[in-house]
């Protein structure tokens, strides 16, 4: 992605609160659709394994395409710096999102 860490790990809220996003309005709507009755027994894990491949495809690019490229031109120290930074501001926001949750501000 980029060189900011910031962005990285906000780009990976984004998209987890999208997909998430999506998935329960598709849950809505399949539940609308089908009444319950489990008609989607079959697609729902296909869909879930899909959904999991991709999702570990695109935080693998948040995640370690920068600091990928970064090892590869040499920068080891500059690439390990920025994969962690982007962890830790990562887990920083998933903590601050837990506490809020706690706290019933986001319910």
């Amino acid at each position: 992605m980029t060189k900011n860490p910031f962005y990285n790990a906000i780009a990976a809220s984004v998209y987890i609160i999208l997909v998430v996003s999506l998935l329960t309005i598709t849950s809505e709507f399949s539940n609308s659709i089908a009444g319950g009755s489990g008609k989607d027994s079959f697609l729902a894990p296909i869909m879930m394994i899909s959904m999991l491949t991709l999702s570990v495809a695109v935080m693998g690019y948040i995640f370690g395409y920068q600091p990928i490229m970064l090892y590869l031109d040499g920068k080891k120290e500059q690439a390990v710096k920025l994969f962690l930074q982007t962890v830790g501001i990562f887990g920083g926001i998933t903590f601050l999102i837990f506490i809020l949750y706690l706290t019933g501000i986001l319910s």
